[in-house]
């Protein structure tokens, strides 16, 4: 079996106000600003499901998943302009940021 190695980017917002209203508007600006990137295997944005089960983290209002082709890619979407437009025009509405990056194979 050939393995491809990848790396996944994954974010975590908890946001100051985390109304339905600023959830969806964060999600789009995720969708707006970071999909579509050269390198992308996989992208997805969105908010936190009703899981009432005492595993699932809670702490986090929005989801960013990323999926790219290298690490390589990775490190070329942190440079890029429309990653950091997103940073600039979203970083005031969040109270907390968690970031996980893994090497994955599949």
């Amino acid at each position: 079996m050939v393995t491809t190695q990848h790396f996944s980017h994954m974010v975590y917002f908890t946001l100051k106000d985390n109304s339905a209203s600023a959830q969806q508007a964060l999600v789009q600006a995720c969708q707006e600003y970071l999909s579509d990137h050269e390198g992308t295997v996989y992208f997805s944005a969105g908010v936190r499901a009703q899981a009432d089960r005492p595993v699932n983290d809670q702490e986090f209002d929005v989801a960013l998943n990323l999926v790219f082709e290298s690490r390589e890619a990775h490190d070329r979407y942190q440079d890029a302009p429309r990653h950091h437009e997103f940073i600039e025009k979203n970083k005031d509405g969040w109270a907390k940021v968690r970031v996980f990056d893994a090497d994955i194979s599949g």
